[in-house]
Parts: structure tokens; sequence; C-alpha cells
């Protein structure tokens, strides 16, 4: 009998999905555009606050994972509520909670495309949370990436470095990227600081 995703051990999910960077793909965009109209078009835009196509997939410049990222933001009182989980089981997501860690406050997650019997498919994962949530940076994050090319291609060269060493660990692979990502977060925090003294 065929396993659900919800079934799947640490080793299943690294062996079935290793980390594959690919060359960026401009059709990802038309992907991300078409899957956030069949969201907010199912799930409406009372709910729906905002959403944005994050990730290395949403970076013309560098290589990926061909997984399409979405942040998607809803009202704090909606965050576990179960007729909206249903409603993306509908859309053919798996939902998975997030614990809280760190400074991160507990979050829903979604994926879509993740098949175990083989099939290539479009695979999508949906970060969902309200706007006070810090997983929001990433979007700032990204922003800084597309407008620092310098910056963009380092990220990418431990991206790639972290591929060839962690190929089937994907808990590895995230881990080692984090001190990276929050030094860039510092730069621009401290940028904004500077910024906004300069205004002032």
């Amino acid at each position: 009998m065929k396993k659900s995703l919800y079934e799947l051990t640490k080793e299943d999910w690294n062996t079935l999905f290793p980390i594959e960077l690919v060359d960026h793909n401009p059709q990802w965009k038309h992907a991300y555009e078409t899957e956030k109209e069949r969201i907010i078009k199912k799930v409406g835009k009372q709910i729906i606050l905002r959403v944005e196509h994050f990730g290395s997939s949403s970076i013309a410049t560098i290589k990926s994972k061909p997984y399409i990222d979405l942040m998607i933001e809803i009202p704090k009182d909606m965050l576990f509520d179960e007729n909206l989980i249903a409603t993306f089981t509908e859309l053919g997501y798996s939902h998975f909670k997030v614990p809280a860690r760190d400074n991160i406050e507990e979050y829903s997650t979604f994926g879509k495309g993740y098949n175990i019997d083989g099939k290539k498919e479009q695979i999508f994962h949906i970060h969902m949370c309200p706007k006070d949530n810090v997983m929001w940076q990433q979007i700032d994050f990204r922003d800084y990436l597309i407008a620092n090319n310098k910056r963009a291609k380092q990220y990418e060269d431990l991206k790639l470095e972290l591929a060839s060493k962690y190929k089937n660990d994907r808990g590895a692979y995230v881990l080692g990227k984090t001190d990276f990502v929050n030094e860039t977060l510092d730069i621009i925090s401290k940028k904004a600081s500077t910024l906004q003294k300069n205004v002032q």
C-alpha cells in the first residue's frame, strides 16, 4: 500500500526528494501567478490578504530547487482554521504545522506536487502566517538579493556547496543557509536604521 506524505519518515523525504539545484526557469513566475489566482479564487480575498513568491525560484539570477514557494498572509484568527485547511486540501495540498522555534511563532505550511510514486509534477510549498510572524522577513531577504547581485551570487555559491554535501539531508541543507540569511537580514536592518537616521 502506498504511503501518504504524512507517513513518510525523514529518511523517506531525503531519498525521494533530494536537493537538486537547477538554472532559473522563467516559467516559474507564470506558474506562481497561475497558482496565486487559483488560490484567491477558491479561498477569497477576505482571507487571503497577501501572496508573495519568495525563495530562490523568485530570484532570476541564481540557481534554485525547482519549487515554487509562496508566502500567504491571513488573519491571525484563521491560522489553523479547520475549514481553511480543508479548502487547501481540496486544492490538492497537504497541511503541516510548523512548531514555534527560536523567535519564530508557529505557523502553517502546505505542500503540493510531492509525488512519492516518482511522477514529476510542479512542487508548490506554501508558508501561511499572519503579517507579524518573522517569516515575512524572507520577503526582505528576497528583495535584497534581487537588488544586490554580488550577495545573490554568494548565496548561490553557498547553496551549491551545501547541495553537493547534503544532497540527501534536507535538514542540514536548510540549517547550513541560516547564518547567511540572518547576516543578510542584519545588513538590511542596519541599512534601514541608517536611512531612517539620515531622514530625521
